[in-house]
């Protein structure tokens, strides 16, 4: 008799442990016959030849599947975590959009099955208005720097912060959203007790005060190269756009940004130096066919998320001078007087192309502002750097 567990969270938890996220094998399986069955079908090997082939060994090794889980259970607890399941109040509905771009030929894209959370807030809540940030791990000074900026207007204007919780870009826009009183959600490939990577830890502690840590693996799970590319379709689907700040040829960032053009989310880049190769990778974007977008602010990043019908971003103020401050007869007439010479009304008015009186009523003026001198009956200039 098979001691199975009474909980389907639980039931799933142990799942999560035995198989990969987004299969879609399991995941059919669930649909047909719930969490509970399904690991007792797993046990006693009456699944198809590949779920039984790659659960054989986890089955071997633990006869009784209840008292796994009630290890990870207690590891859950251990860490300060907890478990989300579909249905549950706090899981973000907008994963089931997975389903739309799962086919034979990536059969591992389905919806996670459960997420481990450590965090004090709301997932769904937290996501419900929330971009990505993504991009390359050795990131330049300037793609930090834009990351960062992105990420404090973000959360300035109410907006969640998703990434990867990697280095470079991942880490600056994590940073940037929290250093501004926003939440931020990293999603992990690894398990939530010991986020990957080390260097990352403090940061990690303050996104579990701040925002939310997400696995879609058990506690203690190490991160394995295939995981990274699994939970950027996660990364994806939480969010209303993704933003890639820096990107080589060959990205992971490049792979979340394909993941949200299928989701049919908003796919947005930054431009960099197209003498620099972490900028190749978001060049390819704009001539790619997902219609991705040049976002240089955060204003413009939020026009392109809310839609139709949501804010425009404003026209970036413009450097001025105090010469763009003048009006066109003053400038013309500070543009007339040569540079270290004297010059007369008659002269200027010529060469600027106004009536003598215009042109003497204007001097006048300009003498005021503190733009020229009067020197015997003529005129020089007095902000010779300015004009």
């Amino acid at each position: 008799m098979i001691n199975l567990p009474d909980d389907p969270r639980h039931a799933l938890m142990l799942l999560s442990s035995m198989i990969e996220p987004g299969d879609a094998e399991l995941d059919d399986l669930l649909g047909e016959v719930g969490p509970i069955e399904a690991v007792e079908r797993i046990w006693e090997g009456n699944v198809p030849e590949r779920l039984h082939r790659i659960t054989s060994a986890s089955v071997a090794c633990t006869r009784d599947p209840r008292e796994r889980c009630e290890a990870l259970v207690s590891a859950t607890a251990a860490c300060e975590s907890r478990v989300l399941i579909p249905g549950d109040p706090e899981w973000p509905e907008q994963l089931s959009d997975l389903h739309l771009v799962c086919d034979v030929d990536e059969p591992h894209l389905r919806p996670p099955r459960c997420l481990w959370v450590r965090g004090e807030g709301d997932l769904a809540a937290m996501c419900r208005r929330s971009v990505a940030i993504v991009g390359a791990r050795a990131a330049s000074d300037y793609g930090e720097h834009v990351a960062d900026g992105l990420a404090a207007g973000l959360a300035e204007a109410g907006w969640t912060v998703v990434s990867g919780g990697a280095l470079g870009i991942d880490r600056a826009a994590h940073l940037g959203s929290m250093a501004r009183g926003g939440p931020t959600v990293a999603v992990l490939a690894s398990g939530v007790q010991q986020p990957y990577p080390q260097r990352n830890r403090p940061m990690f502690d303050l996104i579990a005060r701040n925002g939310m840590l997400v696995s879609e693996w058990p506690p203690s799970s190490s991160p394995m190269r295939h995981r990274f590319l699994t939970r950027n379709r996660v990364i994806a689907a939480l969010a209303a756009g993704t933003v890639v700040v820096e990107a080589g040829t060959r990205s992971g960032a490049r792979n979340t940004a394909r993941h949200a053009a299928e989701l049919e989310r908003v796919l947005m880049f930054t431009p960099g130096p197209v003498t620099s190769s972490a900028s190749t990778g978001v060049h390819q974007l704009a001539r790619g066919p997902w219609e991705a977008r040049l976002v240089t602010r955060a204003e413009e990043v939020i026009e392109d998320v809310s839609g139709i019908g949501g804010p425009m971003a404003p026209e970036p103020a413009s450097p001025s001078s105090a010469f763009d401050r003048l009006t066109e007869v003053q400038a013309r007439l500070v543009e007339a007087l040569p540079r270290g010479a004297l010059s007369d009304e008659r002269s200027l008015a010529a060469t600027a192309g106004v009536p003598i009186v215009t042109a003497a009523e204007t001097l006048d003026r300009l003498r005021e502002l503190g733009w020229v001198e009067l020197r015997d009956g003529r005129w020089r200039l007095a902000k010779i750097d300015a004009a």
